[in-house]
């Protein structure tokens, strides 16, 4: 008979270990292939998974798409927290009904870069680069957005800033 663990602690350590599963892909597409490579690699991968990632919060909540930019960020809310729960610190602000600046305080994916004591910690912010605009296209199909990354903390900032900006609503 299995050990008993609770629904908070199941969450808890799924959480980790999606996050150590990632960390370890990386570090190990780094020993193979070298830093740069891997970093390439790693933003192809994490932006498609960011679909699948929005196309199964979508099936979930019962929805074929977003119903505007607004939408599409309380879905990512949603996702954030299930996903990261505290590991994430995330606030959004929509300026337009077409235009969003997104502000990250605390990002689990900088933190293990930081860890990984490699010789770039910019690599999470690599893979980021691509993850806002597949998420926010997969859940508002057609729908072309420009992001713009003015901050990132692995560039040396405090926080992250983006502006997402709909170019065809």
């Amino acid at each position: 008979m299995p050990y008993e663990l609770s629904d908070a602690d199941q969450v808890h350590m799924l959480r980790k270990l999606l996050l150590y599963w990632d960390g370890q892909w990386f570090l190990k597409t780094v020993d193979e292939f070298g830093l740069e490579a891997a970093i390439r690699l790693n933003a192809r991968v994490r932006a498609a998974f960011g679909r699948i990632e929005m196309r199964t919060l979508l099936r979930a909540v019962g929805k074929p798409r977003a119903n505007d930019l607004q939408d599409a960020m309380r879905l990512i809310d949603t996702y954030a927290k299930v996903f990261m729960g505290n590991a994430l610190r995330v606030q959004h602000e929509m300026v337009k009904p077409d235009r969003v600046e997104v502000r990250v305080y605390r990002c689990a994916a900088y933190e293990g870069a930081k860890l990984a004591n490699l010789e770039r910690v910019d690599q999470a912010c690599v893979a980021c680069e691509t993850l806002w605009s597949a998420w926010i296209e997969t859940l508002l199909p057609d729908t072309t957005i420009d992001v713009q990354y003015p901050m990132r903390m692995g560039k040396g900032d405090p926080h992250c800033y983006f502006i997402i900006t709909m170019t065809n609503p």
